[in-house]
């Protein structure tokens, strides 16, 4: 298998991250500051926004959802999954990880941090709130920026778009379940209408939406896909800091009360995104999986859809809730973690290089 990558790889030119995935961490940090501020200067809007609901489901952050999801299905390439049968051993890590290992791990590490390690100082109220954000932010594996990761540590291309069309089709019918289960395992109650309704607001409608729109753009050329994807791609990332700017300006007077409730969220997040990313790449050595696979299957495996999260999170528990604060916290630490994984997965190349060459001298 490998030698059939090396062979037939097309060769990936390591691009740097745009100015605003690089920056990330920092307009999260400002949308903070913004946010809050504006929720203490403008009480007022913030109530009307936050009273702008159909069925549970805000209006103001549906449309920013769409903003940012639909721009990131826009680049699936669902044809790219007949490549599955040819990345066996790195699509099945990928898979393990993401469905069978993260959503529990999540759940566990959520139960050991917020029921137990920091009970003490989060709020009683919000201590099931805070556990049922974790299990939403890890219940769906990413779906956009694992492209960039993807080329950064020079990962084989056909690999990432085969591994983000499989995963998005299984979320379709996997997320609600999962979720399902493992707020029920942590004694939360299950609004499952509206978990449903979530899922096909900003799972299966978004997909269905992108891949009409692709399909009609490759009509005309790979050129008018290309040229759309540039002009929209700024609004993701607009949508994003807008949506964190409403979070925050609905969670102000919470944060400020209770300043270290951001970084106590942040250490089962951190923590499990790098102890999937090891999984994932640990057992790719083990198979003898090839490097430009072993990269993209870490980081797939540690990277979670944070848009999708924050979205279900507001329908299911609300703009206020500590559920939507904790998906926003994975926001805040996606970056960082993320780059420190790619440095990682770029060190140890020579480790699978001379894993190779053992073998091929035994």
């Amino acid at each position: 298998m490998g030698a059939e990558l090396a062979a037939g790889a097309v060769p990936v030119v390591l691009p740097q991250i745009g100015f605003f995935a690089r920056y990330l961490s920092v307009w999260v940090a400002l949308c903070i500051v913004t946010g809050i501020a504006l929720g203490q200067l403008l009480p007022g809007v913030f109530s009307m926004l936050a009273g702008a609901e159909v069925q549970q489901i805000n209006l103001p952050v549906a449309a920013l959802v769409w903003l940012m999801i639909v721009p990131m299905l826009l680049k699936v390439d669902f044809a790219q999954m007949a490549g599955v049968r040819r990345q066996v051993r790195g699509i099945g890590i990928t898979l393990l990880v993401n469905w069978a290992i993260k959503p529990f791990s999540m759940a566990l590490l959520g139960w050991l941090f917020i029921r137990h390690v920091f009970t003490a100082w989060l709020p009683l109220e919000q201590q099931d709130s805070y556990i049922a954000g974790l299990i939403l932010l890890a219940a769906a594996p990413c779906t956009a920026m694992v492209f960039v990761w993807s080329r950064l540590c020079g990962g084989e291309p056909n690999f990432t778009l085969a591994q983000v069309a499989l995963n998005d089709t299984i979320m379709v019918v996997a997320f609600a379940p999962i979720v399902g289960l493992l707020l029920g395992v942590a004694s939360i109650q299950v609004p499952w209408g509206t978990l449903l309704l979530s899922v096909l607001l900003y799972i299966l409608l978004p997909v269905v939406v992108a891949q009409l729109w692709r399909n009609h753009l490759l009509r005309r050329g790979q050129a008018a896909l290309d040229r759309v994807l540039t002009r929209i791609d700024p609004w993701s990332t607009g949508a994003l800091l807008a949506t964190l700017v409403l979070l925050f300006g609905f969670q102000g007077e919470a944060i400020l009360a209770q300043p270290l409730v951001i970084a106590m969220l942040a250490v089962p997040i951190i923590i499990q995104v790098y102890l999937n990313a090891g999984i994932a790449y640990g057992l790719s050595r083990w198979l003898k999986v090839p490097h430009c696979v072993a990269g993209p299957a870490a980081l797939i495996g540690a990277s979670n859809f944070f848009e999708l999260a924050v979205a279900a999170a507001i329908s299911l528990f609300g703009l206020r809730s500590g559920a939507a604060l904790a998906t926003v916290v994975g926001v805040l630490v996606e970056v960082p973690v993320m780059l420190s994984i790619v440095r990682i997965v770029r060190r140890t190349e020579p480790w699978f290089e001379h894993a190779s060459r053992t073998e091929g001298a035994g």
